[in-house]
């Protein structure tokens, strides 16, 4: 073996495995459908805290999975290689919203079918799911969900408070009850139809209501 054959590898002759139009195009086109899903997550997001790290980090994450399968495409060793290389990866971060791992197998997926060279796979796919989650995330409940607590003085009173609730409220149904000697708490999950708030008051003017504390209530928080 001469001083050349150590040093002999397949290195060079991998630089021109994937063309530079094709590079670009693949990038360019990455960037955009990556922008695309970013402004789809930003008008579908519904948590308590948008973040615009996460949304930068869709539109990389499509890059990032374009560069590697273009890469694992042009040669089949090195995408055994990087099979394992991939494979001791590990997330810790949680993932707040159940929807926000839906924008991630999405930002992935582009990436792949776009490397692939599915263009119009890539291209139709993400619109048809974005017009999707747009349809059905401005799909609005005719009631809206609160949680009414109320804080009284016996069983006549919450009688009352009650029946107001029964009134005003689509849905009531009673989440917790704490009773203490002339004192009892309600936590009551209502659906209202409307938009008035005016029952609230009424229920704080009852006797024996100390007082009445209305909050909205999506399920996973409130606020």
């Amino acid at each position: 073996m001469s001083f050349q054959d150590i040093f002999k590898s397949s290195f060079l002759e991998n630089v021109n495995s994937v063309s530079v139009l094709d590079m670009a195009l693949a990038m360019v086109l990455a960037f955009g459908l990556g922008l695309f899903i970013f402004f789809i997550y930003k008008k579908t997001y519904a948590g308590v805290m948008y973040s615009s790290t996460f949304g930068v980090t869709l539109i990389a994450l499509t890059m990032i999975t374009t560069l590697v399968i273009l890469a694992v495409t042009s040669n089949i060793v090195l995408s055994l290689g990087m099979v394992g290389a991939l494979s001791i990866v590990r997330f810790r971060t949680a993932i707040k919203e159940p929807l926000d791992i839906a924008f991630l197998f999405w930002a992935i997926a582009a990436g792949i079918v776009l490397a692939a060279g599915l263009i119009p796979l890539a291209v139709f796919g993400s619109v048809i799911i974005g017009i999707i989650l747009l349809v059905f995330a401005n799909l609005k409940d005719s009631s809206r969900p609160f949680i009414v607590v109320i804080n009284c003085d016996g069983q006549n009173s919450e009688k009352a408070a009650m029946r107001v609730l029964r009134e005003y409220a689509g849905r009531c149904s009673v989440k917790s009850k704490t009773a203490r000697e002339n004192a009892v708490e309600l936590t009551v999950e209502i659906r209202l139809r409307g938009g008035n708030t005016d029952f609230i008051n009424e229920i704080a003017k009852l006797s024996g209501v100390s007082s009445a504390v209305l909050v909205s209530y999506n399920g996973d928080y409130m606020g």
